[in-house]
């Protein structure tokens, strides 16, 4: 799901990620949440897997964590930092 990756930089801290695409020169910014997913997506994680193991660590509703990561998703390939 990780574009090839060459050209995205990534710094994560308890604080989230930041990400910066060498291609484009934009650098997106993401929560610590963000960040979560970010790097289960980096690791090759399925959707459902980042989606258990969010809502397991946080406490909120799988449907919830479902829905917010899939609208995540969404924007990150908006901006161009995922492909399909």
């Amino acid at each position: 799901m990780m574009n090839g990756s060459s050209h995205l930089r990534t710094i994560v801290n308890q604080d989230g990620a930041a990400v910066l695409d060498t291609k484009l020169g934009s650098i997106a910014t993401l929560n610590s949440t963000g960040a979560f997913v970010w790097q289960g997506l980096e690791r090759g994680d399925s959707l459902e897997a980042i989606v258990v193991s969010l809502s397991s660590e946080t406490g909120v509703p799988h449907k919830i964590v479902e829905r917010d990561v899939l609208d995540f998703v969404r924007a990150l390939r908006a901006q161009q930092l995922l492909s399909h």
